[in-house]
């Protein structure tokens, strides 16, 4: 049967109750302490302490404070006045039944309302969650079609510009065929003109020649017919060079505008590549994707060669540093080789990439609180670990390992538990 305790004191004002019970051994951990707006109760066994208070109290903001062998309540009143007793006199049992009873059942439906509060405020948590990834799919959207729309543009005013500079070049070869060919037709009137006056002027001499004979006025038609002929075009060789091509479909059945985006993007993806990080050239092409450098990161790290593990979740980050995964198993190894502030800095990054934090992400948020926390406590920081493991305990309540290793933190850092 518990013992009562009687050899309490109390004072008030006409806004607070002050109430100071002796209990020797009690701490935090042991003492369960009840209050409604009614009723009192302390429990450490043995010892019982409970009160029914004359006047309502506020207990939502009355306090208590647990030490030196004694627990101090501080109680506000609802309403303002001074008590001539603090518990009600003359409470028979059947009237103190009724109040615990009663004190119990409000109990249970104040928690019950929290409990509805916290899941209410949970869903409207991850509807707002949903609300804000969506608004940052929407954007991504919208900036890979913007980014898209620039690309055809501009793809388009090269073509435009392209064919321009075409359409000059041609205009300038037809400009300067034309003086070629004008110049030739004046060059071969004027051969016309030379001719005719030089048969003119022969004819006159053949009337006068009339000594004569065929044989000599043949061979003079014979060369005047040879220089009546206009002389040769000279030789020439125009060299054509047509544009090499990617694709093998002909232009007319081609997209320009979508090959050439393609081939643009193709070559930034290499220089980034082959350029940006040397450590590159020596692997071959499936070897310079992240997820398999995060395989290979992980093969390593379970054969507990962690040095090599960190390399290749290094080389994986720089090819892509928004996986939170790889910053995460870094946090991992920094942690299995001592490096702590190493493996506090990677898992705030992967913290901050895992946002916003939804379902999905969940057991990523946990692991990163859990090995920051760890890290924490081994540089003895101990009430920034406990931080992180209560944020751990809040995504995943029910994981007993996250409990246990909590309430040594907690012991720890209430000074009853000593450090190993």
């Amino acid at each position: 049967m518990p013992l009562q305790v009687s050899d309490y004191t109390w004072q008030q004002t006409k806004t607070s109750v002050f109430i100071s019970v002796p209990l020797r051994g009690v701490s935090v951990r042991d003492a369960d302490v009840f209050c409604t707006e009614n009723y009192l109760k302390v429990n450490f066994p043995p010892f019982l302490f409970e009160v029914f208070l004359c006047a309502p109290i506020d207990d939502e903001n009355s306090k208590a404070k647990i030490g030196n062998d004694t627990i101090i309540f501080t109680l506000y009143k609802k309403e303002v006045a001074m008590w001539e007793t603090l518990s009600l006199p003359g409470v028979e049992k059947e009237m103190m039944q009724r109040i615990r009873e009663k004190s119990i059942l409000q109990a249970q439906e104040r928690a019950k309302e929290a409990t509805e509060a916290k899941a209410a405020a949970r869903r409207e948590d991850q509807k707002y969650a949903l609300n804000v990834m969506m608004q940052i799919e929407e954007e991504e959207r919208k900036k890979i079609e913007d980014m898209k729309e620039n690309e055809r543009m501009k793809a388009t005013k090269e073509l435009e510009a392209w064919k321009e500079c075409q359409r000059k070049a041609e205009e300038q070869k037809r400009i300067h065929r034309e003086e070629k060919f004008c110049e030739q037709e004046k060059q071969i009137e004027e051969e016309r003109k030379k001719f005719k006056h030089k048969s003119h002027t022969r004819i006159s001499a053949s009337r006068n020649l009339a000594t004569k004979g065929r044989n000599s006025e043949n061979i003079f038609l014979e060369k005047l017919k040879e220089n009546s002929i206009p002389a040769p075009r000279s030789v020439g060789s125009i060299k054509i060079n047509f544009t090499p091509r990617v694709f093998p479909t002909a232009l007319r059945e081609s997209q320009v505008a979508e090959e050439e985006e393609w081939l643009h993007k193709q070559a930034e993806a290499r220089r980034a590549l082959n350029t940006d990080i040397p450590e590159l050239s020596d692997l071959k092409e499936e070897e310079k994707n992240p997820e398999w450098l995060k395989d290979k990161g992980n093969k390593l790290f379970a054969t507990e060669n962690y040095l090599a593990a960190i390399n290749a979740y290094n080389l994986a980050i720089r090819l892509n540093n928004k996986i939170p995964l790889l910053y995460l198993n870094r946090a991992a190894c920094h942690l299995k080789l001592k490096n702590l502030h190493k493996a506090i800095e990677d898992s705030s990054k992967a913290l901050e990439l895992l946002t916003p934090p939804v379902a999905d992400n969940a057991n990523g948020r946990m692991k990163a609180h859990i090995r920051r926390g760890t890290a924490f406590c081994q540089l003895e920081l101990y009430v920034e670990g406990l931080q992180d493991y209560e944020a751990a305990l809040k995504i995943d309540p029910s994981n007993e390992i996250v409990q246990n290793d909590a309430e040594k933190i907690r012991n720890i850092i209430q000074g009853t538990e000593l450090k190993s």
